[in-house]
């Protein structure tokens, strides 16, 4: 987290500086320094803090830490967590950062993202994929600095715009907390039985390719087809991230989504998948409380006025396109997620990508996926006065699709045929 103001407790033998005492304390900058506070009224300053972590059962608590930012289930949870305590300085604001161990941070990751009641086999799969992501994410990073290279995420010229959202936004810790990495929340939930199993029974164990380890994506809801990695982030093919079919019968079904045709017979109907499920007992396993709200994440439909819509896309991208005369899906990528939106309106023709720009510009949080095709209705003198999106999935729709994942655990797949299944060609290794 980041704040101006961070409020915290130290629970444990942690060592604090001597001219402050107790176990609460607020931190704020002052004269380009973090100062701490603690009840009494005494200060410490300095550019830096780091609370060490003597005993493995020492934990610190964050008070007020958002979660879900900028989705529309976004809230506030106090939030504690085991490991050091480092609080920095970032564009202005104190910067909580926690320093834990792999395997640790992977039991918190388990049971952030997965419910106690989660197959075993689905805790298994995931286990693999978050601990080959993450270590995936820090081998990238050592490799951009010490190439030293203009890494670009961002493209606009005067009638396009594309970005992509990749955890290089990160460059004072590995990975945030957050749903745009992995959901981490330390031991604020309670780290289940199930998910220890899981870790210790997938303990070392990576998704190799190449000799290289996988950049192991996952996503709520894929919609029936995944998508590849490169119509979503960077322009680079991973074989173990392209297509696949969502069904025990894939290799029968050889729809192309990227023909305009298809992916509207795709998305204005509901064909079988894994993913395609209403069974609240699967679903409980992947969504937390909050997620479980959403029922509509297979196929899913949104309506906007024009006055809606044309003010929207103008809070969100910063451009006034005056009237919103049409929206034209120009590419979409194989899981008919649209890579390219062009938004024609009475001032302003843009063309913007990727996946999540578009998401964002059509939504005050985030649309549910970019896979959705466009109904213009009631046309007054060129000028549409309403839009309806119909769409399919949540998510980027890359890698692992959570739901479907979990039906197949329920189906008594084991994990390494659920891996097999989501990252084709990929192999499971055992490294330490």
């Amino acid at each position: 987290m980041a704040e101006k103001q961070i409020q915290f407790e130290l629970n444990g033998s942690y060592l604090t500086p001597a001219a402050i005492r107790g176990k609460v304390f607020s931190a704020t900058i002052e004269d380009q320094n973090i100062v701490l506070h603690d009840a009494d009224g005494n200060q410490s300053a300095s550019a830096e803090f780091t609370f060490l972590c003597p005993s493995a059962d020492d934990s610190f608590k964050l008070k007020d830490v958002t979660i879900g930012i900028n989705f529309h289930w976004e809230q506030k949870q106090d939030q504690e967590f085991r490991g050091s305590l480092k609080l920095l300085i970032e564009d202005g604001k104190v910067r909580a950062v926690n320093i834990v161990p792999l395997e640790e941070y992977l039991r918190s990751v388990i049971s952030s993202e997965m419910s106690a009641t989660s197959s075993p086999e689905l805790l298994k799969a995931h286990a693999v994929i978050s601990r080959s992501w993450l270590m995936a994410q820090i081998v990238k990073s050592k490799k951009l600095e010490s190439e030293q290279s203009n890494y670009q995420t961002f493209m606009e010229s005067d009638d396009e715009r594309v970005r992509w959202y990749d955890r290089e936004d990160h460059s004072q810790f590995d990975v945030c907390a957050d749903d745009h990495c992995q959901r981490y929340q330390g031991i604020t939930k309670i780290i289940s039985e199930k998910a220890n199993a899981a870790i210790e029974a997938t303990f070392g164990e990576f998704l190799m390719s190449d000799d290289n380890i996988c950049d192991a994506r996952f996503s709520k809801c894929c919609g029936g087809i995944s998508e590849n990695f490169e119509n979503v982030w960077e322009p680079v093919y991973h074989r173990y991230l392209s297509k696949i079919v969502d069904s025990e019968n894939a290799c029968t079904t050889c729809v192309d989504l990227r023909q305009e045709e298809e992916a509207e017979s795709w998305i204005r109907t509901s064909p079988g998948a894994f993913c395609n499920t209403t069974d609240q007992q699967v679903l409980s396993q992947v969504l937390p409380d909050f997620d479980q709200k959403t029922q509509d994440f297979y196929r899913w439909k949104v309506t906007y006025s024009q006055d809606e819509l044309k003010s929207l896309i103008q809070n969100r991208t910063g451009i006034d396109f005056g009237e919103i005369i049409q929206l034209e899906a120009i590419s979409r990528g194989h899981s008919g997620r649209i890579i390219k939106l062009k938004i024609t309106g009475s001032k302003r023709t843009m063309t913007i990508g990727k996946e999540l720009e578009i998401r964002r510009a059509l939504s005050s949080s985030h649309l549910y996926s970019s896979a959705f095709v466009i109904d213009h209705r009631d046309i007054q003198t060129g000028i549409p006065q309403k839009f309806i999106l119909t769409g399919a999935g949540w998510g980027h729709g890359v890698g692992l699709c959570q739901i479907g994942a979990a039906v197949m655990g329920e189906k008594g797949y084991s994990y390494q045929q659920i891996l097999e299944h989501y990252f084709r060609g990929a192999q499971l290794v055992k490294k330490y």
